[in-house]
């Protein structure tokens, strides 16, 4: 987790939103990609920076295709999604469009982020954006069985996710007495 706080524990959860951040950057860029073509081939003004924009996206898409398939790595659609909105801004119909891609761009590495959850003596961190800080005192129970994390808060509310399995982890019946030791102490 960021920050220079040690935790006891730290949990990290499977982002479900990534495959589908991945396929609405894709679309949205592929569908961009065809009307800035389009501009280039029938547009009289700036078509220099429909066809040179149009080439640096299949350019940054092709090494992400390359990174993904080959070298089996996680892609960032980033830098193709700001190029989109740069040249969103010069095309001659709806360049507001701009505007939703450079905050896609700008948002897109902390939205498919996995979420950390720190567990120390005094409080539980959600590692997101904001941050969330719980006491002990907030949670009725908190058990990891079988890679799934579930958080009883003491409000009758559930959390329940997969965690991504991590080498050199403590196991889970570590965590869980933690947990309870934990739970027993502030109750």
């Amino acid at each position: 987790m960021a920050g220079n706080k040690v935790f006891d524990y730290v949990v990290t959860l499977k982002n479900p939103t990534q495959k589908f951040i991945d396929y609405f950057s894709i679309g949205t860029i592929f569908v961009s990609l065809f009307l800035f073509i389009a501009q280039f081939l029938v547009g009289e003004e700036r078509r220099w920076i429909h066809g040179i924009g149009s080439l640096l996206i299949l350019l940054l898409f092709g090494l992400g295709l390359y990174k993904s398939f080959v070298r089996k790595q996680a892609v960032f659609y980033s830098h193709v999604l700001l190029i989109t909105g740069v040249i969103w801004a010069s095309m001659p119909y709806y360049p507001w469009l701009s505007i939703p891609f450079i905050v896609m761009g700008l948002l897109e590495r902390q939205a498919k982020k996995n979420l950390e959850i720190g567990f120390d003596a005094e409080q539980i961190v959600f590692n997101n954006f904001p941050r969330k800080y719980y006491g002990w005192q907030d949670f009725s129970n908190i058990v990891l069985r079988d890679n799934i994390l579930t958080l009883d808060y003491a409000d009758n509310r559930l959390f329940q996710r997969e965690t991504i399995d991590e080498e050199g982890d403590a196991d889970e019946d570590e965590f869980n007495a933690y947990c309870q030791a934990r739970l027993a102490a502030v109750s």
